[in-house]
């Protein structure tokens, strides 16, 4: 299904970009908010995977796995984007624009569950 492989797709960049954040961190001086954005690209990448996995398996509630999916991207997007920005930038992405991340993270991560224990159609 070609959402899958769009996902698949996003991960890999997602994973990309917090293996060069990651070196940023480790490079540059006084690079502390590249360290936490990092992460959250990385972290996030790796359940998105799993994420397309599972649901592609049929394993998760379909609908409700891909909506978490995409939670991912876009609230670690927002996260890391906005920790990268006031790194590199000196400012925010927008207002607010962290907490939102880590808000829909936190909500993907609660559709990852619904998802799971959801009934399945048999």
């Amino acid at each position: 299904m070609k959402t899958f492989r769009i996902l698949v797709v996003l991960a890999g960049l997602m994973g990309a970009a917090g293996v060069v954040l990651a070196a940023g961190a480790a490079h540059l001086a006084d690079a502390s908010r590249l360290g936490p954005a990092s992460s959250m690209l990385l972290f996030h990448a790796s359940a998105l995977l799993g994420t397309v996995a599972m649901t592609e398996r049929g394993i998760l509630h379909r609908d409700i796995g891909i909506f978490a999916a995409f939670g991912f991207v876009i609230a670690a997007a927002l996260f890391a984007g906005d920790l990268a920005v006031r790194q590199y930038a000196d400012r925010s992405l927008f207002p607010m624009a962290a907490p939102t991340g880590g808000t829909l993270l936190i909500a993907s991560w609660g559709a990852l569950a619904l998802a799971a224990a959801w009934p399945r159609k048999t």
